[in-house]
């Protein structure tokens, strides 16, 4: 069969180093200050310019009922003026939480502004900012848009990790993807438990997954599981128990199929004799 590696595509010369010289300021930016207020003050300029077209510009006008949904939409774009959903969450760590949160608005927001399909970009500006959000961000890694995640400081990316469309991470607990690890779109990997008679009652474990695993189109990993390594899990799986090295499984709930070494061996004995 083909290989078909990624293309490695650019932008115009142009466009590349307008769009170098935008994320080394704000990776300063952010490197320089941890505070959230002086953070939310940059995402919210920034976002002001990427939504509005023009700078932050003060103070608003109340004084015209035709103006309040632009002074709403004015306001939102200001992450102190917003709640995220993990904020209700009871085991949040708030200090951590406040550090990430602007930024995690800044990347929920660049995914739905106009600029959000640019790929080249894209992959780039979340890279920066999982540096600041993450546990730890590998190198190589490849993050689509609309990826969503709770915390993100129980989060631990390794190189080489591709993340593609709207996959869900629900890093409550801790999830960890290995090397090489590939999520297909709409995956969710989940790390948090609810008891079955009192769902405040949460269980937070560790989800690990890989190295070189694939969790394919629409699968779900759930909490405390652990995918080994070179493992595939089939599309529309549900992960609750181990799955093994090098084994495809599949199904509700997420049977073994076959092992990768079995099919190496038939692939082996097919090959004509040299």
């Amino acid at each position: 069969m083909p290989v078909y590696p990624y293309r490695d595509l650019h932008p115009t010369a142009e466009a590349e180093e307008l769009y170098r010289r935008w994320l080394k300021y704000l990776d300063e930016e952010f490197t320089k200050h941890k505070q959230p207020a002086l953070r939310a003050e940059i995402v919210r300029d920034n976002l002001h310019q990427l939504y509005l077209g023009r700078p932050h510009g003060g103070k608003l006008n109340f004084t015209l009922t035709s103006e309040l949904p632009g002074n709403v939409l004015q306001l939102s774009l200001d992450p102190a003026n917003i709640t995220l959903e993990p904020e209700y969450y009871g085991d949040i760590d708030v200090e951590k939480y406040a550090e990430r949160k602007p930024l995690i608005y800044f990347w929920q927001m660049f995914d739905r502004s106009p600029v959000g399909l640019n790929h080249w970009l894209g992959f780039r500006f979340r890279c920066m900012l999982g540096r600041h959000i993450f546990k730890s961000l590998g190198k190589g890694v490849k993050i689509f848009h609309g990826v969503e995640f709770s915390y993100g400081y129980n989060l631990t990316v390794e190189d080489n990790v591709v993340i593609h469309k709207y996959v869900m991470l629900d890093d409550r607990g801790e999830i960890i993807l290995r090397k090489g690890t590939s999520l297909s779109d709409y995956a969710a990997v989940y790390s948090h438990t609810h008891h079955p008679i009192n769902s405040s009652d949460v269980t937070n474990k560790t989800t690990e997954i890989g190295p070189d695993a694939r969790i394919t189109y629409h699968a779900s990993v759930m909490a405390g599981q652990k995918v080994g390594e070179d493992a595939i899990v089939g599309a529309q799986a549900v992960v609750t128990h181990t799955v093994e090295p090098h084994s495809i499984v599949g199904g509700v709930p997420a049977r073994t199929i076959k092992s990768k070494d079995d099919l190496r061996g038939e692939n082996a004995d097919t090959k004509p004799a040299q």
